[in-house]
C-alpha cells in the first residue's frame, strides 16, 4: 500500500456551502467571483451568495429541501453557479444533465434519480420539456433560468425575496449531488456523493493545484462533470479566484477568452492540448497571461504536453481521477518540477493506495527503486463516494470490504510514489496473449505531423484474433494512406504492438469531459461485420 507524500490534512465537518463561503471576508466579498467569457459582465462573490441564498429561499418555500433530487440542465454560465449551490443550499440533491443529452438521456436520467425538478434554459427547453414531462414533471416545476412563458425563471427566484432556509443534514452522510458515470464500460449509474465527499477533495487538491485569488480561471469544462464542478466550481471558489465561464468550446472562442480576459490558469481535457500544440491559429492570440495548464479526464502523452508548455512557455500538469472519487485521487503537484508530465502525479493527502495484479489479484509491491510491474489501481479516502443510486450490486463490485474503490485502471507507481495510467483494464486488446494499451498507440499516433486525432480500440481479424485497429483524422488536405499510418507505428514499437488495420475518420466519438468513447467505435466496427 502507499500513501500521499504530503502530510494528512484536516476535513471540516460542513456542507459545501458552508465550506466555500462560511468564511468570506469583507474583502473577499468584493473580489469578482464569476465573470460571463462571452458578454464580459462580472458578479461580485456578494452577488453570488445573495443569488444562491434567495434562489435556496425560494426553492424551500416550494417544498424544496433534503429528500428532493433537483436535475440541472444547464452550460456553463454564470447562473448555474448560483443555482448549483442555490439548490445544494436548502438541502437539496442536484442531478447534473449533460447538456448534450438527447430527451431520451434526459429521461432516463430524471427517472433514475428520482429527480421532482428540472432546472434548464431556453436553448434546451424544447429537448428538456419533453423529457421532463415523459418523467412525470409539471411546467410548475421545470425553471428556465433565462425565461420563457409559463414557466418560472431565475428572476422570480430571485424576486421572491424568501429566507434561506434552517437545514440539519449530516455532511458525511447527506446525498449533494448525483452525477451520473460515463458509462464508457458500461451503462452510466448515479454516483452518490455527499457533502463530505465534496469538501474532502477540494481540500486534499487545492494546495497542490495551487489555484490563487489572485487567477483568473477559464471554466471551459463542464460544471455538469465532476472535473469541471469539483476543480472549477468549488475549487477556484474556494480559493476565491474568478471563474471566466464558457458555455460552449469553441477554439477560436477560447484562445480569444484567454486572451482578453488574460486568465492564468486553464482546466482542460487532452483533445484540446491536442490542439493547443497543432493549430496555427493559436499564434494569432497573445496567451502569454497563462501560467499553468491542468490536464485531466484521460491520458495526456508525456511529448504533447512539452508540446503545449514549449508553445505557450508555461507549466503544464497532469491529473486522474474519476467520478467516484470526486474526482481528484492523482495530481501532479504545481510545485513538483521534477514528475514526469506522462505520470499523473502523486497521491493526494489522506487517501491510501494499491495495486493489484489483473490476473492474479494479487498486491504488487512498490519497489524500493524503479517503478513497480503494472496491475489495477485501488484507492481508499474520504473522497470516495458513498455507492451507486439503486444499485447495490455495483456497489459491491466497486468497493470492496477493506473500502478500497477497483478504478478499473491499469496504473504503476514508483518508488517515489509516482503513478502512471496504463489504460483501462477492460479496454486492454490482448493480441496472441500480450497486452497492449490503446492510450500507448493513441499518444504514438498523435506525434506523426499529418494525424490530427486518433484512437485504438481491439477488433476481430479474419481468424477471429483481436488485432489493433486505429481510427484517425488526418489534417486538411492531408494525403496520408493507411500503409503509411501501419509504417509508422511499426517502426516505432515493439512487434506485438504494432497497428494492424486502419480507418480514416472525420470526428473521435469523445465524452464532454473528453474520454475516448471506444464502446461508439466498438458497436460501429460490430454494424459493420454485420
Amino acid at each position: 500500500m502507499f500513501t500521499s507524500p504530503y502530510a494528512p490534512v484536516e476535513i471540516p465537518d460542513l456542507s459545501i456551502f458552508d465550506y466555500l463561503f462560511g468564511d468570506l471576508s469583507e474583502a473577499e466579498l468584493e473580489r469578482t467571483a464569476v465573470v460571463d467569457g462571452a458578454s464580459g459582465e462580472s458578479f461580485s462573490y456578494r452577488t453570488l451568495i445573495d443569488q444562491i441564498t434567495r434562489v435556496a429561499g425560494a426553492l424551500a418555500t416550494d417544498g424544496v429541501g433534503p429528500g428532493t433530487v433537483v436535475g440541472l440542465l444547464c452550460p456553463n454560465t454564470p447562473q448555474f453557479t448560483a443555482v448549483f449551490h442555490g439548490i445544494l443550499r436548502a438541502g437539496a440533491t442536484v442531478t447534473t444533465i449533460n447538456s448534450l443529452y438527447t430527451p431520451d438521456d434526459i429521461q432516463r436520467q430524471l427517472v433514475d434519480s428520482g429527480a421532482t425538478w428540472l432546472v434548464t434554459v431556453s436553448p434546451l427547453l424544447a429537448g428538456a420539456k419533453s423529457a421532463a414531462h415523459a418523467a412525470g414533471l409539471a411546467n410548475e416545476h421545470i425553471v428556465v433560468i433565462d425565461g420563457e412563458p409559463g414557466y418560472p425563471s431565475l428572476a422570480d427566484l430571485l424576486q421572491a425575496d424568501a429566507a434561506a432556509p434552517v437545514v440539519d443534514i449530516d455532511p458525511s452522510a447527506h446525498v449533494a449531488v448525483l452525477p451520473y458515470s460515463s458509462g464508457t464500460t458500461a451503462a452510466p449509474k448515479g454516483v452518490r456523493l455527499s457533502h463530505r465527499n465534496l469538501v474532502a477533495n477540494v481540500q486534499q487538491a487545492r494546495d497542490l493545484i495551487g489555484v490563487v485569488p489572485e487567477d483568473k480561471v477559464l471554466a471551459l469544462l463542464p460544471f455538469y462533470h465532476i472535473y469541471g464542478m469539483t476543480v472549477l466550481l468549488n475549487l477556484a471558489f474556494k480559493q476565491r479566484a474568478a471563474l471566466v465561464t464558457m458555455a460552449r468550446f469553441d477554439f477560436a472562442e477560447f484562445l480569444r477568452m484567454i486572451q482578453d480576459h488574460r486568465c492564468s490558469y486553464v482546466f482542460i481535457a487532452p483533445p484540446i492540448a491536442v490542439a493547443v500544440a497543432k493549430h496555427p491559429l493559436v499564434e494569432s492570440y497573445d496567451l502569454s497571461s497563462v501560467h499553468t495548464i491542468l490536464s485531466g479526464a484521460a491520458p495526456l502523452d508525456g511529448a504533447l504536453a512539452a508540446a503545449v508548455a514549449a508553445r505557450l512557455d508555461c507549466r503544464i500538469l497532469q491529473g486522474y481521477g474519476m467520478t467516484e472519487v470526486s474526482p481528484v485521487s492523482h495530481l501532479i503537484p504545481i510545485d513538483a518540477a521534477h514528475l514526469s508530465r506522462a505520470s499523473v502525479g502523486v497521491t493526494v493527502p489522506n487517501m491510501d493506495c494499491k495495486l493489484v495484479s489483473t490476473e492474479t489479484g494479487a498486491e504488487i509491491e512498490v519497489p524500493e527503486s524503479g517503478v513497480s510491474e503494472p496491475g489495477e489501481l485501488l484507492v481508499r479516502g474520504p473522497n470516495v463516494m458513498l455507492g451507486y443510486l439503486n444499485n447495490d450490486q455495483a456497489t459491491r463490485e466497486t468497493i470492496d470490504a477493506d473500502g478500497f474503490l477497483h478504478t478499473g485502471d491499469i496504473a504503476t507507481v514508483s518508488a517515489h510514489g509516482e503513478v502512471t495510467i496504463v489504460d483501462r483494464s477492460k479496454e486492454l486488446i490482448k493480441y496472441k496473449g500480450y497486452q497492449i494499451a490503446p492510450a500507448e498507440l493513441e499518444a504514438l499516433l498523435l506525434t506523426h505531423p499529418q494525424i490530427a486525432d486518433a484512437a485504438v480500440i481491439g477488433v476481430a481479424d479474419a481468424d477471429g484474433q483481436e488485432i489493433p485497429k486505429a481510427f484517425v483524422v488526418i489534417v486538411a488536405e492531408s494525403a496520408l494512406t493507411a500503409d503509411e499510418v501501419m509504417t509508422f507505428v511499426t517502426e516505432r514499437v515493439a512487434p506485438h504492438k504494432k497497428v494492424r488495420a486502419v480507418e480514416f475518420i472525420e470526428r473521435i466519438p469523445k465524452s464532454a469531459s473528453g474520454k475516448i468513447l471506444r464502446k461508439d467505435l466498438r458497436a460501429q466496427e460490430r454494424a459493420a461485420t454485420v
